[in-house]
């Protein structure tokens, strides 16, 4: 018993201290914006050949609630880094008849994050239900974003990668949509899709303490939010007050989708 209480208390002190020089390796990522992973790092690879970061990017989600939740420090630093993003909102949301309530949440968090109601476009279609256990039809989704694309001139696509960071149908849907389009070459020419990374359930839940490991990891993107951008990362995410349970507040705790997102390119 003693030993493993010693074997406890020597866990926290490590994690407490890892914490510390985070916050710490955080705070000079702030005041040095313009290097390092703190300060957007990662784009100049995407763009080599190119000159600088992508003038339109265009985030493609499941539902509402999913720009704050998963893709936060993706949408904050691409806009610090110059970009215009936008937002393609795959369903309205309406698994529990809260569409309409949704559509107005998402538009307040949205305006936290740096999108304007005009760069936010909802679908609404019966064949999009939000339904976990409804995989979408890959044509329609397809056909849909492709318009979507080529309407507003987007140079970058972010969304969901295979495993969905949740294992959601939707989610996963939209992966396979965007493949589809990607692996047939139908996007416009020097269109470029990122895709967030789904982590394993100890990573996923550890909030700022995934940055080393991230950051060893292989990926095409890597962003980390400051303190004050997570809080804003936060507070988009609490304009989604129809979808606060008791445990999306532990979420926003713990994380680390509101701290960190690691991308891959198609």
């Amino acid at each position: 018993m003693a030993w493993g209480a010693a074997a406890a208390l020597l866990a926290l002190a490590l994690l407490l201290g890892g914490a510390r020089g985070l916050r710490r390796w955080r705070r000079r990522g702030r005041a040095g914006r313009g290097g390092g992973v703190g300060g957007g790092g990662g784009l100049v690879p995407l763009w080599e050949g190119g000159s600088g970061a992508p003038s339109r990017a265009l985030l493609v989600t499941a539902h509402p609630d999913d720009e704050a939740m998963f893709f936060a420090p993706t949408v904050l630093r691409l806009g610090s880094a110059g970009t215009r993003p936008a937002v393609l909102c795959c369903s309205a949301g309406n698994y529990y008849n809260q569409g309409e309530i949704r559509k107005k949440e998402l538009e307040q968090s949205c305006s936290l994050l740096g999108i304007p109601a005009s760069d936010v476009t909802v679908i609404d279609h019966r064949d999009l239900p939000d339904n976990p256990a409804v995989e979408w039809d890959t044509q329609l989704l397809a056909d849909i974003v492709l318009k979507h694309i080529e309407a507003n001139h987007i140079n970058l696509v972010v969304t969901f990668d295979a495993g969905g960071v949740s294992g959601h149908a939707n989610h996963i849907s939209l992966y396979t949509a965007l493949r589809s389009l990607h692996s047939q070459q139908k996007l416009p020419e020097g269109c470029r899709v990122l895709v967030l990374e789904s982590v394993n359930l100890f990573r996923k839940y550890i909030s700022i303490l995934d940055v080393p490991i991230s950051c060893l990891l292989p990926r095409d993107a890597l962003f980390v939010l400051t303190e004050e951008e997570t809080e804003q990362a936060k507070k988009a995410m609490r304009c989604h007050r129809s979808q606060l349970l008791w445990f999306r507040h532990l979420y926003m705790l713990f994380s680390r989708y509101m701290v960190i997102n690691s991308l891959r390119l198609l």
